[in-house]
């Protein structure tokens, strides 16, 4: 038991945010070391890596034919094994480019609704990539860590995280999750529907970079008075030929009234299911929000509104899962020390 304290201590302590669109990682006693996209381009054939992240990115649907552009993640979990393990590989080789005297304990955050052949394949991804231990934390519980919630307290605390490609909401109370949902929707979702829209209202087809674009420059979630316009390039898809488009923020929301339903309803089927005192926290306290998705503008502002409840936001809400990864080792320790109190 000595020997395993005396590890933990000297052990570099790595919180990672696996992400559908980017991956987050964390380092003890140096915070957010890294963000960037879960993208790995490889060699056709040899499945030789020759990028990662930002560099992969930026060759994503713009390939010759013998690199293909591979986003590993999809709908937050492991679509492609081999290449995940390569992405987490160098991104901790990038984090701690020194030899490790002892392996690195790596906690990651992976949404609830996984099935357990997809959490082994989490598991097995960071031990071949090097983890000494790997513990996996459901994002909604990551991300209230990282938001610094109270989660020990006797009381509800609801947190809706919204990520790339899951979005999930939780009641947490005294270190544990009450009730837990989660959708196999997130911001992939928000642009799938903007490119849908704009094919079949307006016959022009667009890459998922420039519906990202489109949501986050002028994207909303409820009406707002001042009307923002963006100008938008695509393939006709009668000639075939280049075309551009102006799009208001008014289609836009109309685009994205679909997704944004989805996310609302799972949020009042979680209300539903809280018990009555830890409702009435909620109602209190308000519903925290983290995660890309939760960035939309307008977004927390309809929530509010179609629930009752109030709803904040996270500061720094992208970060919020990596953090609070990183910081579980360290919030294991805080929650026992205040059991053995309540018990002395």
């Amino acid at each position: 038991m000595a020997l395993r304290e005396l590890f933990d201590n000297f052990s570099t302590d790595i919180g990672i945010d696996l992400g559908t669109c980017n991956t987050l990682v964390h380092v003890k006693g140096k915070g957010i070391v890294l963000c960037e996209p879960s993208v790995v381009a490889v060699e056709r054939g040899t499945k030789k890596v020759l990028a990662v992240g930002a560099e992969a990115k930026k060759m994503l649907w713009k390939t010759p034919g013998k690199i293909i552009a591979i986003r590993p993640m999809r709908d937050g979990v492991i679509a492609d094994f081999e290449t995940t393990e390569k992405m987490i590989r160098y991104f901790i080789a990038k984090v701690l480019p020194r030899k490790w005297f002892i392996k690195p304990r790596m906690v990651i955050g992976i949404p609830t609704c996984i099935t357990e052949v997809e959490k082994r394949a989490v598991r097995e991804s960071a031990e071949q990539a090097g983890a000494r231990e790997v513990v996996l934390i459901e994002e909604s519980m990551a991300a209230a860590i990282g938001a610094n919630i109270p989660i020990l307290e006797p009381a509800g605390n609801m947190i809706c995280d919204i990520g790339g490609g899951t979005t999930e909401i939780s009641v947490i109370s005294l270190g544990g999750m009450v009730v837990s949902n989660a959708i196999r929707i997130g911001g992939d979702e928000f642009d799938e529907a903007i490119i849908k829209h704009v094919r079949s209202v307006h016959n022009l087809i667009i890459g998922e970079q420039s519906a990202e674009n489109l949501k986050i420059t002028i994207g909303n979630a409820s009406p707002d008075k001042k009307i923002e316009k963006m100008e938008i390039k695509g393939t006709d898809a009668i000639t075939g030929l280049p075309r551009r488009l102006e799009m208001d923020s008014i289609e836009v929301r109309e685009a994205l009234q679909e997704p944004i339903t989805a996310v609302i309803d799972e949020i009042k089927r979680t209300l539903g299911q809280t018990p009555p005192e830890l409702a009435a926290d909620i109602v209190e306290r308000g519903i925290v929000m983290t995660g890309g998705g939760s960035l939309l503008k307008g977004l927390p502002k309809l929530i509010s509104k179609e629930t009752g409840v109030p709803v904040i936001l996270a500061e720094e809400p992208l970060l919020c899962v990596a953090k609070g990864a990183g910081k579980f080792f360290e919030s294991i320790r805080e929650s026992s020390e205040k059991l053995y109190h309540i018990k002395h």
